[in-house]
């Protein structure tokens, strides 16, 4: 009689559908896991790149056409031009109210390169006077107003605003002159004399 209620006790039955299900349970728990673990690396590496890019050609794009047409072109070789009306025997004179203008609108003296084509400034005239050393050290220290002629034009170096006086001289000289002056002035060129004439040797010569 013991060996009756022993039998049925055995706990293999028992143990095998436990295991069963611990096994399958087990076997379905890796599946899943391995699956979105793959699929999340891969969705935030494929935005990244496509994002970071497009922007960085589309400031490239916009900067490059602002950068072309830039002031830094045109107003280094082109500087703005004004012509002051003036006879052969007025320009000089013309030429010393347009420093007044300037110097009176709060532009520095040494900004100033004044250049004649006939007869020499009286202020250079007096300072070349005392010897060209002299004469060329005030120019180099470039803390006032400077005149020169066209003659020695090309030792001046650039400044700011250069006024010519077309107070006679060969045309020849007079329109290198010009020329030079209009390689020199940094921001803006004013030109004493015959309109016409000006007009004439700037558009053919600069």
């Amino acid at each position: 009689m013991p060996l009756i209620p022993e039998e049925p006790q055995i706990h293999e039955s028992a143990q095998g559908p436990r295991a069963t299900p611990a096994s399958g349970r087990t076997a379905s728990t890796p599946r899943p896991v391995p699956g979105p673990r793959p699929a999340a690396p891969s969705r935030p590496g494929r935005p990244g790149p496509p994002r970071p890019a497009p922007p960085v050609q589309r400031t490239a794009r916009d900067a490059a056409p602002t950068a072309k047409p830039g002031p830094s072109g045109p107003s280094a070789t082109a500087p703005q031009i004004q012509l002051i009306p003036a006879s052969v025997e007025g320009a000089l004179d013309a030429a010393e109210e347009a420093v007044d203008l300037l110097l009176d609108s709060g532009r520095a003296p040494g900004d100033v390169l004044v250049i004649t084509t006939g007869e020499p400034h009286p202020w250079a005239a007096h300072e070349l006077s005392f010897g060209e050393a002299s004469y060329w050290a005030q120019h180099d220290a470039g803390d006032d107003v400077f005149y020169t002629d066209a003659g020695i034009a090309h030792r001046a170096g650039a400044r700011p605003v250069v006024v010519v006086a077309v107070n006679g001289g060969a045309e020849s000289v007079a329109a290198s002159a010009l020329s030079a002056a209009h390689a020199k002035a940094g921001a803006l060129l004013i030109v004493c004399g015959d309109p016409q004439w000006i007009n004439s040797v700037l558009g053919a010569g600069v």
